[in-house]
């Protein structure tokens, strides 16, 4: 990096290449949060009133794996980024194959329309998201004590256009937000709007990034040499092969179906960490220091799973709860199911400005390890605090909106602690040969929660309600405790990484 870049403060004291970045995922989170917002209501409403029909188990699972499908294809993207076509390209192919998807899921096609729009989306928000970060980290130098909270404020980016969109969306559904039952909603113009959302994340990014992003974007780091080109095209058709096999079993013996789907890529999304990381340590392209950040990255990956199992349930576990447990008024302000999606990016929103001060001017501040400890503990809190209404008043009426803003509050405190922390750290670990695709082992963290979550939703009924949030939430903490005991040796390893 240049002397002129390191010292480009235009943009709130940061790079102005952060301002096309923060655009772009504002628009890019718009679309994914407008669609997420009313995903799960569209699956559970009747068919006669707009809706698929399915159950709300059924429902959950499909919005969970479906999660973790979006962030288990990152480590594609960042394989096509780093080998053929350079994180600036990867960027926006991604973003045409997510417009796409809301124009799939617009059309009132059914249940093929729904998995053709998952495809679509799956496959471009993991070409968009990692290489985005990537692009993020090569605006600062290693030294420059600017990175976190830049991240940060990339973060905020992304949250308002999440914020935003579970207000606008609904409302374009039937003017007035959903209705979940008893009338006819167009879920569709709600998905048509987030597609427009994305046309102009694209725009912005296509013309803007031109100007402001650097050019070795625009390049593989690692190209791909002729000789290597047959075994990787071999491979693949392996593989290929192998999943067309796989479901031609599931359909012989009676299992394909929708719950056998969700356990195979449950299967394969804890399985490709596992490989990924044996293939760093195994380089011979990662050097010593940079095999010893892999090892400590590793307990932190396995924290960061657990804190977006948590995180993540927003769209289906606390969605539920919103739609069959929560009054839908405080006093004369009535409001839908889906408005509650407005609350995870509206309080990191809040809590960022707060984070970047806090970042920037404390100078003994905990490392990585022990920021996600607390992180960890603190997500935990989050489900303790949501099991009290059904330890107080029971499970078989309705409580209070105020359960969920206290638990969404918390648990928004963990993730300032987690997540920004977590795309910085990642980008500093990370071994040269593996920078996009080390972003990715980031993403793969939250497909790793979700994919979890897909088998872990089923268990959450009334009846279990409050066993289920204290034993998750349990869980959570005790883990949190165990990073922290663990918080110094793995600090070593990091091998001068702050």
């Amino acid at each position: 990096m240049d002397k002129q870049a390191k010292l480009d403060t235009s943009f709130m004291g940061q790079p102005r290449g952060l301002a096309t970045l923060f655009l772009t995922e504002t628009w890019e989170r718009f679309s994914y949060y407008g669609m997420r917002a009313i995903l799960i209501y569209y699956m559970i409403q009747a068919v006669q009133y707009g809706g698929l029909g399915f159950d709300q188990t059924t429902a959950a699972s499909i919005m969970s794996i479906y999660g973790s499908l979006v962030y288990m294809t990152g480590v594609i993207g960042g394989w096509l980024s780093d080998r053929i076509w350079g994180s600036r390209r990867t960027v926006f192919i991604g973003g045409v194959l997510i417009m796409l998807g809301h124009i799939a899921l617009s059309i009132p096609g059914g249940t093929p329309a729904l998995f053709s729009s998952i495809g679509l989306i799956v496959i471009g928000t993991g070409l968009l998201k990692p290489n985005i970060s990537a692009i993020i980290g090569g605006l600062y130098s290693e030294t420059d004590r600017r990175r976190d909270a830049g991240f940060s404020l990339f973060v905020f980016g992304a949250n308002f256009g999440a914020a935003v969109a579970p207000i606008v969306v609904p409302w374009a559904s039937d003017g007035f937000g959903i209705k979940l039952f008893g009338s006819h909603i167009d879920y569709h113009a709600g998905f048509a709007l987030a597609a427009i959302g994305m046309f102009f994340g694209l725009l912005q990014y296509y013309f803007d990034g031109k100007k402001y992003l650097p050019s070795n974007g625009l390049y593989p780091k690692d190209p791909i040499e002729r000789e290597n080109l047959r075994p990787i095209i071999t491979w693949s058709l392996i593989v290929v092969i192998a999943i067309a096999a796989v479901f031609g079993l599931l359909a012989i013996t009676g299992n394909l179906n929708i719950e056998s789907v969700i356990w195979l890529i449950t299967i394969v999304a804890i399985a490709i960490p596992v490989v990924y990381f044996t293939t760093m340590l195994n380089s011979r392209k990662v050097n010593k220091v940079e095999k010893s950040r892999v090892w400590a990255y590793i307990p932190l990956f396995i924290a960061s799973a657990m804190f977006w199992a948590i995180e993540e349930s927003g769209s289906t576990i606390l969605a539920l709860f919103a739609a069959n447990r929560t009054v839908l008024h405080l006093g004369g302000w009535h409001f839908q199911p889906a408005n509650f999606q407005i609350l995870n990016p509206l309080f990191i929103m809040l809590l960022t400005p707060l984070f970047i001060v806090i970042w920037s001017r404390w100078k003994n501040q905990p490392s990585a390890p022990g920021k996600f400890s607390g992180g960890l503990m603190i997500a935990g809190l989050s489900y303790v605090f949501i099991a009290l209404p059904g330890l107080l008043y029971g499970t078989d009426g309705k409580v209070s909106p105020l359960w969920l803003v206290g638990s969404w509050f918390i648990v928004e405190i963990a993730e300032m602690l987690i997540s920004p922390i977590g795309l910085s750290v990642t980008t500093k670990l990370a071994p040269k040969a593996f920078t996009a695709q080390m972003i990715s082992m980031w993403m793969l963290s939250d497909s790793v929660g979700q994919a979890v979550n897909a088998q872990i939703v089923k268990f959450y009924t009334p009846g279990t309600e409050v066993q289920y949030f204290l034993a998750v939430g349990g869980a959570s903490i005790l883990l949190g405790l165990i990073l922290l005991l663990f918080t110094k040796p793995i600090h070593k390893l990091m091998a001068g990484v702050d």
